[in-house]
C-alpha cells in the first residue's frame, strides 16, 4: 500500500524529466539518396564510397597477407622441429 502511494506521488516528477526524451522518437533519415556516402539504388556509387570500398579492401588484403606470413613462418618452424626430432 505504501509502495502504491509513493509510486503515485512519484509520477508527475518523473513525467517532468521525460519530455525531452520523447522529442527526438521520431527523426528523419541522416542519409537520403544522392548524399556523399549515401547507399544508392541500383548499386550507383560516388567517387567517396569508391574511393572508401578501395581502402577497406586494401586493408583486408595487408591484413591477409600478414596472415599468410605468419602461417607461413610457423609451417618453417614446424618443419625445422620435425627434422630435429628425426635427427635424434
Amino acid at each position: 500500500m505504501y509502495r502504491l502511494a509513493i509510486n503515485s506521488a512519484m509520477r508527475p516528477a518523473v513525467r517532468a524529466s521525460v519530455p525531452a526524451a520523447r522529442a527526438f522518437t521520431v527523426s528523419a533519415r541522416t542519409m537520403g539518396e544522392g548524399d556523399t556516402g549515401a547507399a544508392r539504388f541500383g548499386g550507383q556509387q560516388d567517387a567517396f564510397t569508391k574511393r572508401e570500398k578501395a581502402n577497406e579492401d586494401y586493408t583486408i588484403r595487408q591484413r591477409e597477407n600478414e596472415k599468410l606470413l605468419e602461417l607461413r613462418k610457423k609451417i618453417t618452424e614446424q618443419r625445422d622441429h620435425l627434422k630435429k626430432l628425426e635427427d635424434h
